[in-house]
């Protein structure tokens, strides 16, 4: 035998016994007279007839750009959000964890979607704009409040009026103050 046998070049090339049949059958493999196979010849036309994309890559050749940290941990995120287990700090993301956390974030972006295409979804400048109307409304009640019930309060209670107004309203304000302190956590 000149060559190789079929199942010792597909060890010498990393593929399957099938494989090499199939590129055998296809005419991307140099073969010598007996049937066995060219090892040098078949390489070079292998490579040159291969999509470049569908070719294996030896682990120690192979010139994989680093992924970035942010990807990485947006991933264990998705996953965590999800219940879902997220790769160990440090040991770095599976494919397989890395496909499941694309696909989680397709379907919650399809959710997005359709909620947005129902109109469940509220616009947050909206709603923004809308709690600070009312927060502004509701103080100005509470500001006008004092002037309007004083005078029927210190007739009740039979004292002065405008002192009793001023008394509420130094009240009123105090009150108010201490709301505005709250500041609401819109995420």
């Amino acid at each position: 035998m000149q060559g190789m046998s079929e199942r010792r070049y597909a060890a010498h090339v990393g593929l399957s016994r099938g494989a090499i049949q199939k590129a055998k059958s296809a005419g991307r493999l140099v073969l010598f007279a007996d049937g066995s196979i060219d090892a040098a010849a078949s390489d070079a036309r292998r490579t040159a007839t291969t999509d470049p994309a569908k070719q294996r890559q030896d682990s120690g050749d192979a010139k994989m750009k680093p992924v970035p940290d942010a990807a990485l941990s947006a991933v264990g995120d998705t996953l965590r959000e999800n219940g879902l287990a997220a790769p160990i700090t440090g040991g770095g993301t599976t494919f397989l964890q890395a496909k499941t956390a694309n696909e989680v974030l397709k379907a919650q972006e399809r959710r997005l979607r359709l909620q947005k295409m129902k109109n469940e979804l509220i616009d947050r400048p909206r709603a923004i704009a809308l709690v600070f109307q009312l927060a502004r409304e509701e103080r100005d009640a509470w500001v006008t409040w004092p002037a309007r019930v004083a005078a029927l309060m210190a007739a009740e209670l039979d004292i002065d009026p405008r002192r009793m107004q001023t008394v509420l309203e130094a009240q009123v304000r105090a009150h108010l103050a201490e709301l505005a302190e709250i500041r609401p956590g819109f995420r």
